[in-house]
């Protein structure tokens, strides 16, 4: 029997106004227009980049070319759903589990972010899911910003 989790999971959500298509895309193919600078590792990244696979990285490129890790994808299902192992300013040891989904809704999508394992982190968990919050609480912000004024492709 598997215990309940004692620290809740983290879970943003919120609708846009484009397709699932457009705002899964803009997530995973242009988060380096949106994502704000002040929560990457190079503060300044030229590129942020989901390889487009089970088993792809999640990194950004710094200016020197340099890759800075965030990440693995563990689930790759466009346009619905991605869900990754997740360590952006941690080593991949204390990873938590994000995952993203889009669902169609009567005003566009609904996008939905759930970020799970802070038990695995002992008792730093819940201190880094409050300060975490935050985080998400400012990232979302931008992509909410942005993915309405992207052309949709």
């Amino acid at each position: 029997m598997t215990e309940a989790p004692t620290v809740p999971p983290l879970v943003v959500e919120f609708d846009v106004a484009a397709g699932t298509e457009h705002a899964f895309a803009t997530w995973v193919e242009r988060a380096d227009l949106w994502w704000p600078p002040g929560h990457t590792m190079s503060g300044a990244p030229v590129a942020i980049v989901f390889e487009p696979r089970v088993g792809g990285r999640i990194y950004e490129r710094d200016a020197q070319g340099a890759e800075l890790q965030w990440g693995e994808v563990l689930v790759w299902d466009p346009p619905t759903r991605v869900e990754c192992l997740w360590y952006l300013f941690f080593t991949r040891a204390e990873a938590t589990r994000v995952a993203v989904t889009f669902t169609p809704s009567a005003g566009g999508t609904t996008v939905r972010l759930v970020q799970t394992g802070w038990d695995a982190l002992g008792e730093p968990g819940p201190i880094r899911r409050e300060r975490t919050v935050h985080g998400w609480a400012a990232v979302t912000a931008e992509y909410r910003r942005h993915v309405d004024r992207v052309i949709e492709t």
